[in-house]
């Protein structure tokens, strides 16, 4: 049996660090697909293009917001179509204007999670901060939004 000496060494080190170098492109490039999917939907919403806001979304992914009240807070829902229909027929003079403050990613294989702080504008005029949750996976036809909750505040932000 051959001696392990400095030669097998750099090349064992080497090929380590090729593999860690490697996982973490993969895992920079799967957060980057993430982002662009949620600059898809802002940008679909600005442009009010419902086709390109409904492309992010997995067919009845649930839409919540976090409604504070004095005694705690309650739960509003909506529906991706409902959504998207709303987006499409929004008033040519209206500008809506989501905008992330921080992507904050986390990616587990085909499971991805995202943490965005945001203002929201209406014809450039602040309307309400807050935060957006969003869980996505990996398809076929690459990462879908499966799940959104937000909060909105006019205050604290």
């Amino acid at each position: 049996m051959e001696k392990f000496n400095m030669k097998n060494w750099v090349a064992l080190l080497g090929l380590i660090f090729l593999m860690l170098f490697s996982f973490q492109i993969q895992a920079q490039s799967s957060e980057e697909e993430v982002k662009a999917v949620i600059e898809q939907l802002f940008d679909g919403m600005r442009a009010k293009d419902g086709q390109q806001v409904g492309a992010v979304f997995l067919e009845n992914a649930p839409m919540q917001t976090v409604i504070a009240g004095e005694n705690g807070s309650k739960v509003d829902s909506n529906s991706v179509a409902d959504f998207v229909a709303r987006i499409s027929q929004t008033p040519e003079d209206v500008q809506l204007d989501e905008r992330i403050l921080d992507y904050q990613i986390q990616v587990d294989g085909d499971m991805a999670a995202a943490w965005t702080p945001y203002e929201f504008y209406v014809n450039g005029n602040f309307s309400h901060c807050g935060v957006n949750s969003f869980q996505l996976v990996r398809t076929e036809e690459g990462w879908k939004i499966v799940y959104i909750i937000d909060t909105r505040r006019k205050e604290g932000c």
